[in-house]
């Protein structure tokens, strides 16, 4: 069954006490609605900066509790597509992002999107635009965490990896999920380092379902390129580290290779990727090609 949900029905935060705005079945799709990263507050390049309320940032609409799934499980979430606004937006200045200590005041830049072209121009240079999803995640175990900080219920990870044709997959912990997602952005490199990308509003269309032979408790992304796992840590280093470990732990079981011989194996053909360095907790993400899994036999749909 298709249902859909519209940007009246947002949060600003992950949380096990949000009031649920959707129900839906499992394998159910939703076409979602939502906000850019600032709820619409910069209109202009002339917008006073100054008077942005940094309280309304990264609105996630949901949150969508998803009937038989159950506390323990895995969610699936099928990116099914994103369709962008026609404007987008972004900021940068003093204690934001990698340079914020440098930048002597707050600056917004409006970008006209040509999404049926698929490009971006910046001061005339023609760029290709690689729409994602910012914020993407399911009510935490714990205390409330704000949508602009990731971790393993998700949140805001973002991955340029979290795009259309990609399943993601998300360690649930209440019944139902609580699903949610925004901060979608039209063009963003790894890193994010400006703590921008091209904010812009979208609406982005999901299938939510229960994943049978998955076991994680991490974010892992699947797309025709391979498999991610997605781990936040306030150190980079830190995050590197486990994001390894826990895709060894993930793929081991499903091999016949000994635990020496698959870290080998991992030295040879994974990669240690980053999402961003800008918020929080800093995201990074292990990457193993499709043609290992293909080779093992492992399958995850």
């Amino acid at each position: 069954m298709k249902h859909s949900l519209d940007k009246s029905h947002f949060y600003y935060a992950m949380s096990k006490d949000n009031e649920t705005a959707l129900k839906v079945n499992t394998g159910d799709t939703v076409e979602i609605r939502t906000h850019d990263c600032f709820q619409g507050q910069i209109t202009s390049q002339d917008t006073v900066l100054d008077t942005v309320d940094w309280d309304q940032i990264n609105p996630a609409t949901g949150p969508i509790y998803i009937e038989g799934i159950r506390r323990g499980d895995v969610l699936k979430v099928t990116i099914e597509g994103i369709t962008l606004d026609d404007r987008g937006v972004m900021l940068t200045g003093p204690g934001l992002g990698v340079m914020g200590e440098q930048m002597e005041g707050m600056e917004a830049k409006m970008f006209d999107v040509d999404a049926a072209g698929g490009h971006v121009s910046f001061n005339g240079l023609d760029l290709p635009m690689n729409p994602m999803i910012g914020v993407i995640g399911v009510a935490p175990e714990g205390d409330p965490i704000n949508n602009g900080t990731p971790d393993r219920h998700g949140g805001n990870m973002d991955s340029k990896k979290i795009t259309s044709g990609a399943d993601l997959y998300l360690p649930v912990f209440h019944d139902g999920a609580l699903f949610g997602l925004g901060d979608v952005h039209a063009k963003m490199g790894d890193g994010e380092i400006s703590v921008s990308g091209l904010e812009i509003g979208s609406t982005v269309t999901v299938t939510l379902d229960k994943a049978h032979n998955m076991t994680t408790g991490h974010p892992v992304v699947i797309d025709e390129e391979g498999i991610y796992m997605m781990v936040s840590h306030e150190s980079l280093d830190a995050a590197v580290d486990e994001s390894v470990r826990q895709m060894i732990a993930l793929l081991h079981p499903h091999t016949d290779l000994s635990l020496s011989e698959l870290t080998m194996l991992m030295s040879l053909v994974g990669e240690t990727q980053i999402n961003q360095v800008v918020d929080p907790l800093k995201t990074a993400r292990f990457f193993v090609p499709k043609s290992v899994l293909d080779h093992y036999n492992i399958s995850f749909s």
